[in-house]
C-alpha cells in the first residue's frame, strides 16, 4: 500500500477565490476523485429510530463518520478562516457544502435573476472589429458556460447559430460557406472554431500580401515638375519613361485591374461612405443649396448626415469650443468642426433640445440626422410626401411636407441665450486700481491718494497679488549672437 501510494501525488485541493461556480465544479471533481461525493450529496446515514442497529450497521455508520470527517478536513483547508467562521453549523460536510451554495450561489429566484443577465448579454453579443476569432469564441463560451450553470439548457447548435450571425461582415463570405457546406445539427464547435481561424489566418496574410505589394497612382502626383505633365505623356524624348500598359494595373480603391484609383467609377458611388483604411475618424454630411431668404429658419432632414450640424455660433445654449472632429462631405472636400453643444429650438410651438450638435463655421445649411434621432428613441415615419418624427412618450413633435426639391425642410425659431448679469465682488481693490492706471506701482498710487491728486481715488493697501503682466514686461530679452553657432553647407 506504501508502495503504491508513493507513485501518487496528493492532487492540491482547490482554494475558494470567491467565484463560487468555478471554485464549486472544481471541489466537486476533487471529492468525487476521492470517492466522498456521496456524503456530500447524501449526508452520512443515520439508524432508524427504535431500531437497535446491527453491527454491520454501526461499522457503516462509522465508517461513512471517518469518511466525513475527511471530507470537512478538504473544505476546512479549501475554505478561507474569516467565511469558516460565518458557517454556523459545522457538524458534517453536507452541511459546510449547503451553507457555502446558499451564501455564494443565491436562491433559485436570485439564480433565475443571474440567468436573465446572462441571457440578455447572450443576445446581444456582437464580434467587434478587429477581435480575433479566438477571443471572440472565448467571449461567447464563457456566457454560454455560465448560463449552463445556472440552470439553462444551452444546446451546441444554438452557440454555433448566434456565433455565425453575429460575426463582422468581413467573415460574410466564410459564413455562407459554413452554412451551406455542414450541417449545423451535428457540426460542433471546436470544427468552427478551426475553420474560422483557417479563414482568418488567410485573410491576415493576404492583408499583409496586399500592404506589401500595393502600389499608389494618383493623378495629383504623376508629374514630378508640377507643371501639368503627365506621368505618363510623352513627347519624344521620355527622359527614361514608359508607356504604362493599363491592363496590369491594379486601382488602389476597388483593387480591379485596368484603371487607376482617380479613375475608379465606385469614386462617384461611394462619395458618401467613409474609406475604411483611413487613419482619422470621418464623419459624413450632405450639402445642399437653399434658394430662400431666411436660410436660418429652416433644418433640413438629412438620412445622409452623420450628426447634426449648424454653423451659427450664436445659436448654441451651451457650446465645448475645445472639442475638435473632421467632417467629409459628398464631395469629398472636409470640414473642420470647431465645437459641440446644444441647441433649443421652437417647432410647432413646442420647444425641443437638439444636443450633440457639431459647430462648423463653413456650414451654409442646417442638417438635422435622421440617424441621430433614432439613436435617442424617437420614431420616423416617411409616407405620402410627408415626414412625422414620434417620441416615445410626448407623440407626434416634428412634422413637415416635401419640397419641390425631394428634401424635408423643417422651419423651427431657434431660442437664442438670454444674457444674464451676475455681480463681481474684487477681494483686491488696490489690483483693480493699478491695472487701470496703467499699471502703476503701488508707490505711486499712494502718492496720487495722498496728494489729493485724483478724486475719489479709496484707501488703498498693498497688494498680495503678483501682477504677472508686469514680470514678464520687465523680463530681459537674451542677447543676438553676432556669430552663427552653424552655417548650413
Amino acid at each position: 500500500m506504501a508502495a503504491e501510494s508513493s507513485n501518487f501525488v496528493q492532487t492540491a485541493i482547490p482554494k475558494f477565490d470567491g467565484h463560487y461556480d468555478h471554485w464549486s465544479m472544481l471541489m466537486e471533481n476533487f471529492l468525487r476523485s476521492n470517492e466522498y461525493w456521496s456524503l456530500v450529496e447524501n449526508g452520512i446515514p443515520t439508524a432508524t429510530e427504535g431500531i437497535e442497529p446491527t453491527e454491520a450497521q454501526q461499522k457503516v455508520i462509522a465508517d461513512h463518520k471517518l469518511k466525513d470527517l475527511k471530507v470537512k478536513n478538504y473544505l476546512f483547508q479549501a475554505i478561507d478562516r474569516n467565511i469558516m467562521e460565518t458557517i454556523l453549523n459545522k457538524e458534517t460536510g453536507k452541511h459546510i457544502w449547503d451553507s457555502m451554495k446558499q451564501k455564494y450561489q443565491g436562491s433559485t429566484r436570485v439564480k433565475m435573476a443571474q440567468l436573465q443577465a446572462l441571457r440578455r448579454e447572450f443576445e446581444v453579443l456582437q464580434m467587434k472589429e478587429g477581435e480575433s476569432v479566438d477571443e471572440y469564441f472565448a467571449r461567447t463560451l464563457t456566457i454560454a458556460n455560465k448560463m449552463k450553470i445556472h440552470g439553462e439548457s444551452m444546446k451546441q447548435v444554438v452557440i454555433i447559430e448566434k456565433i455565425l450571425r453575429s460575426m463582422t461582415s468581413r467573415f460574410d463570405y466564410v459564413v455562407c460557406s459554413v452554412e451551406e457546406s455542414n450541417d449545423l445539427d451535428t457540426l460542433t464547435i471546436d470544427e468552427l472554431q478551426s475553420s474560422l481561424l483557417v479563414h482568418e489566418q488567410r485573410m491576415n496574410g493576404h492583408g499583409r500580401d496586399e500592404q506589401a505589394l500595393k502600389v499608389t497612382y494618383d493623378d495629383k502626383f504623376a508629374g514630378r515638375g508640377g507643371r501639368g505633365r503627365g506621368a505618363f505623356r510623352g513627347r519624344g524624348r521620355g527622359r527614361g519613361r514608359q508607356a504604362s500598359n493599363k491592363a496590369i494595373v491594379e486601382c488602389y480603391k476597388c483593387h480591379q485591374l485596368g484603371h487607376f484609383q482617380y479613375e475608379c467609377p465606385k469614386w462617384e458611388k461611394g462619395a458618401h461612405y467613409a474609406e475604411l483604411d483611413e487613419k482619422e475618424e470621418m464623419l459624413l454630411m450632405s450639402y445642399v443649396e437653399l434658394n430662400q431668404s431666411r436660410k436660418e429658419d429652416v433644418w433640413f432632414l438629412d438620412s445622409g448626415c452623420s450628426n447634426h450640424m449648424c454653423g451659427n455660433k450664436l445659436w448654441f445654449s451651451d457650446l465645448d469650443e475645445e472639442f475638435r472632429q473632421s467632417v467629409k462631405l459628398g464631395n469629398n472636400s472636409k470640414m473642420t468642426v470647431l465645437g459641440k453643444g446644444n441647441i433649443r429650438m421652437q417647432v410647432a410651438g413646442v420647444t425641443q433640445v437638439i444636443i450633440d450638435v457639431f459647430y462648423i463655421p463653413e456650414l451654409r445649411n442646417n442638417l438635422l440626422s435622421v440617424g441621430q434621432l433614432q439613436e435617442k428613441g424617437v420614431a420616423i415615419l416617411i409616407q405620402h410626401e410627408e415626414c412625422r418624427v414620434y417620441h416615445p412618450e410626448k407623440g407626434l413633435i416634428m412634422q413637415t411636407s416635401m419640397s419641390a426639391n425631394r428634401m424635408f425642410i423643417l422651419p423651427a425659431r431657434v431660442m437664442l441665450k438670454s444674457p444674464t448679469c451676475f455681480q463681481i465682488t474684487l477681494e483686491d481693490n488696490t489690483h483693480l486700481w493699478h491695472c487701470r492706471y496703467g499699471h502703476l506701482s503701488f508707490k505711486g498710487l499712494r502718492t496720487l491718494q495722498y496728494k489729493e491728486m485724483v478724486r475719489g481715488l479709496p484707501q488703498l493697501k498693498a497688494s498680495s497679488k503678483v501682477c504677472t503682466d508686469c514680470m514678464v514686461g520687465k523680463q530681459h530679452r537674451d542677447a543676438i549672437p553676432k556669430r552663427s553657432l552653424w552655417r548650413a553647407s
